[in-house]
């Protein structure tokens, strides 16, 4: 009976020897974006840095796609071959697969240029007018467009809606409304 005890003790202090040895697993922690999404400025500021980045330079797709409400489309504007005005949408997840690789391969950064702003209670349009370069170096953007961005706000944060654009040409140049004020 005593050895019985005795064999029950030192299994009981071996065990809690042994967890008290194992060092505390760390949990995965997703990143905390919270702060991108708080107010218009910080959720339309981070749309343009997640996807700005030089030739070779990963872009963060997690951080994009939680900048976008649940069924939101991001719907690009422009010409087909037959020069027919066209609009094709997708949702993140599509445009990710569509511009993605290209994104990194070429460099891509999109810089904010001016903004108008019209918010209604919880829903908000921004028309944001952008220039396109492949290096951020770059002096001569090699493309300009307006971006319209409907935003809703949930009581806890901002989330895109929905992104329409339409990019600058030389029959549709964009209005001086649209444009920074020209320093006299």
């Amino acid at each position: 009976m005593k050895k019985l005890i005795l064999l029950a003790f030192l299994s009981t202090l071996s065990i809690s020897t042994f967890a008290q040895d194992e060092a505390p697993k760390e949990e995965n922690k997703e990143p905390d974006y919270t702060q991108n999404v708080q107010t218009i400025d910080n959720i339309v500021r981070t749309l343009y840095d997640v996807i700005s980045g030089d030739p070779g330079e990963e872009r963060n797709w997690d951080l994009f796609k939680f900048l976008f409400y649940k069924d939101a489309k991001l719907i690009a504007s422009g010409k087909n071959q037959m020069r027919e005005a066209m609009v094709s949408y997708m949702n993140p997840g599509d445009y990710i697969k569509n511009s993605g690789k290209w994104m990194v391969e070429h460099g891509f950064h999109e810089r904010e240029i001016h903004r108008t702003s019209n918010t209604f209670g919880n829903m908000s349009q921004v028309f944001s007018t952008y220039e396109a370069y492949k290096n951020k170096e770059d002096e001569e953007p090699f493309m300009r467009g307006i971006n319209s961005i409907q935003l809703y706000n949930d009581g806890k944060r901002w989330w895109i809606i929905n992104i329409y654009w339409a990019n600058e040409s030389r029959r549709t140049p964009i209005p001086r409304t649209y444009l920074p004020k020209q320093k006299s």
